[in-house]
C-alpha cells in the first residue's frame, strides 16, 4: 500500500511540475460539475422528446408559430446550449460521466448540415439507443422509435 501511496506522490509531483495545481483544481471541480449536472440533465431533456423525435422523416420547427424575433433568440440559444453539451460529451469521454449521450443531446440540439446523417449514426449503435430507452423507461416514458435513415 505505502509503494502505492509512493507511486501516486511521484506522478502527482511530475505532473504539477507541468500543470498548476489550479488548474488540475479546476479541471476537478469542471468534471464533478458536467457529471452530476449531465446525471441531472440527460434524463430530463430524454424524457420531454417525443418519442418520433428521431423519426428523420418527419419535419421538427422549432418554436414554430413564435415570433420571428423571439425565435431567432431561441435558435441562437437553443444552438449555444447543444454546443455546450457536445463540448461536454467530448470531454467526457475522457473524465467522468455520460459522454456518447450528452454528445447525442448536443447533436440533436445544434442545427448544421448533416445532422441527421450523423445522429442516425449514432443512434443505430445499440448501446447508444438502448441506453437512451432505458432512461425514458426509468422516467415512465414510451421508448423513442427507431431512426430511420435520413433522406440526402
Amino acid at each position: 500500500m505505502d509503494s502505492f501511496i509512493d507511486t501516486f506522490q511521484d506522478w502527482y509531483a511530475s505532473l504539477t511540475s507541468v500543470i498548476s495545481e489550479e488548474v488540475l483544481i479546476a479541471v476537478g471541480v469542471f468534471s464533478v460539475v458536467m457529471f452530476v449536472g449531465t446525471i441531472i440533465a440527460i434524463p430530463i431533456i430524454l424524457s420531454r422528446l417525443p418519442t418520433n423525435y428521431f423519426q428523420h422523416d418527419l419535419d421538427h420547427t422549432w418554436m414554430e408559430g413564435y415570433h420571428p424575433l423571439f425565435r431567432q433568440v431561441g435558435l441562437i440559444f437553443k444552438n449555444t446550449v447543444g454546443l455546450i453539451f457536445l463540448l461536454a460529451g467530448m470531454a467526457m469521454l475522457l473524465l467522468p460521466g455520460q459522454g456518447i449521450l450528452t454528445m447525442v443531446i448536443g447533436i440533436s440540439l445544434l442545427d448544421f448540415p448533416g445532422k441527421r446523417k450523423l445522429e442516425h449514426k449514432l443512434l443505430t449503435q445499440p448501446m447508444v439507443f438502448q441506453a437512451m430507452n432505458a432512461i425514458r423507461d426509468k422516467c415512465s416514458k414510451l421508448p423513442f422509435n427507431p431512426p430511420n435513415t435520413p433522406s440526402p
